[in-house]
């Protein structure tokens, strides 16, 4: 188990220094002047290169890499381009934010979608299988940000059933929160549904047709008994895997239900970044969107390996 923890933390180390190379290359090949995107037009030449000299964006590319790449491994990405403030004082609180409506969405989209793939498995091939994966197709094929709309003009707008600007006023309940959140959190609900249901549905039906469930079943186990301790412990491994999955995209595509509802998290922040080409902010957004993803792969991974030790035997090998 230790030698199988360790390579996936070698791996999760290698793929963040690609991940902010990557970053850092493409934030380069953007056109534009930093200096004169955060001056505007009407400044000086000479402040606007004293600028960019204050923040050595004038310097050769293997200089700010370097400097980028030290600061990536000693979690001090510097100060903000645009506001001059410490980056970790704007990415943190953003952070929280998303984190909050991500946690609402996950806690209303887990359950629905392991409950709708069992009972489609169950009912193979019968009428409301064949409803639920419909279902779950149509849903995964519309964007976040497509299904926010709707929700929006619809619910909002239309009904006047939850709020147009998903930004919570400080001080504010519990429940209050939720008459904020509810509506985006819905949209990514309707996006993730149908791939958590339809992997939960796979896995049911192979572990439902399993030598094992057939053995426990012909012994005289009760039905619910196979079902706790035989289909489902195997069933839900590649479940787990995709729900880990969903949560770093569920964190990458966050960004268009955040524009459309005027949210101020993460996803907005790192657009903000991109147009302002403030390369600190939007590295530090990227990384910790890729150290979220890893993580939650890693401890999928772990849960899989509990579950099931010949997983944890062949990966240490």
């Amino acid at each position: 188990m230790r030698r199988f923890v360790l390579k996936r933390i070698g791996s999760i180390a290698i793929t963040l220094w690609l991940l902010a190379t990557i970053v850092f290359v493409f934030v380069n090949v953007l056109p534009g002047d930093i200096g004169r995107k955060v001056l505007g037009p009407t400044a000086q030449p000479a402040d606007v290169a004293a600028f960019n000299a204050r923040l050595g964006t004038d310097r050769p590319l293997i200089e700010q890499y370097v400097t980028s790449m030290r600061r990536v491994f000693t979690l001090d990405f510097g100060e903000s381009f645009q506001t001059g403030g410490p980056v970790t004082d704007l990415v943190l609180p953003a952070l929280g934010r998303s984190a909050k409506l991500a946690i609402l969405a996950f806690v209303i989209t887990i359950p629905i979608s392991i409950a709708a793939g069992i009972y489609a498995a169950r009912r193979q091939d019968r009428l409301a299988d064949r409803v639920t994966v419909n279902i779950g197709l149509a849903s995964t094929s519309v964007p976040e940000f497509v299904t926010a709309s709707v929700l929006l003009a619809v619910f909002a707008v239309q009904l006047q059933l939850g709020k147009v600007y998903a930004n919570v006023p400080e001080g504010t309940s519990f429940l209050g929160q939720l008459d904020y959140l509810l509506l985006p959190a819905l949209a990514m609900v309707v996006s993730y549904f149908g791939y958590i249901a339809r992997m939960t549905r796979a896995g049911v039906i192979g572990a439902l047709h399993a030598d094992y469930t057939r053995t426990a079943t012909m012994k005289g186990m009760d039905p619910g008994q196979v079902m706790r301790r035989h289909v489902l412990r195997n069933a839900l491994a590649p479940t787990i895997t995709v729900i880990s999955v969903q949560i770093g995209y569920l964190f990458g595509g966050i960004v268009g239900v955040e524009k459309v509802f005027n949210y101020p998290g993460l996803g907005t922040m790192m657009l903000n970044a991109v147009g302002k080409k403030d390369i600190p902010v939007l590295q530090a957004s990227v990384l910790i969107v890729g150290i979220i993803y890893m993580l939650s792969t890693l401890l999928a991974d772990l849960v899989i390996a509990y579950l099931n030790p010949r997983v944890r035997l062949e990966a240490g090998r």
